[in-house]
């Protein structure tokens, strides 16, 4: 365990870094499975790591090893010293991620329980109306999910152009591409390195929704000038939108833009030999991390039933 149980901790800093190119590497939709699958996976692998190391520490304490029927420390424990530092930082850092993971959601809830309550009951097709001369849209999620636009954007657009719009924001309901980006925010606060991969995973649904505009309306140029001209006229106006809303004016939009006039899939913008060598990296170091945080559990349950063997015999 003194040596597997840090692999999760460590493999995050080297996923990161293949993970945000796959956003480029891959189709919207793929990518964004495949980058919110390793966030959250390294972020399970890690937590289970620091939790190994707090049992760890705490089966050196007397009252625990009593209860557990020890007369010594189970085999592989290291110093005393370094595993009960190890065990002391290892709980330091869970108990400040369970706090600040729990004020997140209590705050991503109340944010989206007051936004609502302002709209109040949708219109034909789940659309609200603010009455605002800020341009601003987006999808707010909830039970139903709904599009909401102000008055601003409305008079910036042209119809075909809003239909683009809405066909946009449909496809972030539609996908529940909140949840992508909830489970990447909550993910990124059980380890610093995974807070790199928020934007990729944005950029990725964004793009996701972009596609989607563009088969809905059978345009891209038209999706592209939709996208292009939302961004422009929203660009400096503060946004009243709450922070779990995705909207069509967010993120890279010259990225976007570009890869929606771009009629070449994904791979081929990068390569497929690229694509492969990324996709191989992640999928490495995602069963990497979860084997050595099982291999970690197991040498620690089997040195624990070895001195209770001892202590038995």
């Amino acid at each position: 365990m003194i040596y597997a149980v840090w692999l999760p901790l460590l493999l995050p800093l080297f996923a990161a870094p293949a993970a945000r190119r796959i956003a480029d590497a891959l189709a919207p939709r793929p990518a964004a499975w495949l980058l919110t699958a390793t966030t959250v996976t390294l972020a399970l692998c890690s937590t289970a790591a620091l939790a190994l190391l707090v049992l760890a520490g705490a089966l050196l304490l007397p009252p625990v090893a009593a209860v557990g029927d020890l007369i010594r420390p189970p085999a592989g424990s290291g110093s005393p010293l370094l595993t009960g530092l190890a065990a002391g930082t290892a709980a330091t850092l869970l108990c400040s991620a369970t706090a600040v993971l729990v004020r997140a959601v209590r705050r991503r809830a109340a944010e989206l329980c007051e936004a609502r309550r302002l709209l109040g009951r949708p219109k034909a097709g789940g659309l609200s109306v603010l009455r605002d001369g800020r341009p601003d849209a987006y999808a707010l999620p909830g039970r139903p999910g709904r599009i909401v636009v102000t008055t601003g954007m409305l008079q910036a657009l042209e119809p075909a152009e809003r239909e683009a719009l809405f066909a946009h924001e449909r496809a972030h309901l539609s996908g529940r591409h909140h949840l992508f980006l909830a489970a990447a925010e909550f993910a990124a606060l059980c380890h610093p390195s995974l807070r790199s991969l928020r934007p990729s995973i944005g950029y990725a649904l964004e793009r996701w929704a972009d596609e989607s505009a563009a088969a809905a309306v059978g345009d891209r140029s038209l999706a592209a000038r939709a996208i292009g001209r939302a961004a422009l006229a929203a660009r400096g106006a503060p946004s009243p939108r709450p922070g779990a809303a995705l909207a069509a004016a967010a993120g890279p939009v010259p990225r976007r833009v570009a890869a929606l006039l771009d009629r070449r899939p994904a791979g081929a913008r990068i390569g497929g030999r690229t694509v492969r060598g990324l996709t191989a990296v992640l999928l490495a170091c995602l069963a990497v991390s979860a084997g050595a945080a099982l291999d970690a559990a197991t040498d620690l349950h089997s040195s624990v039933e070895t001195a209770q063997g001892e202590n038995n015999g």
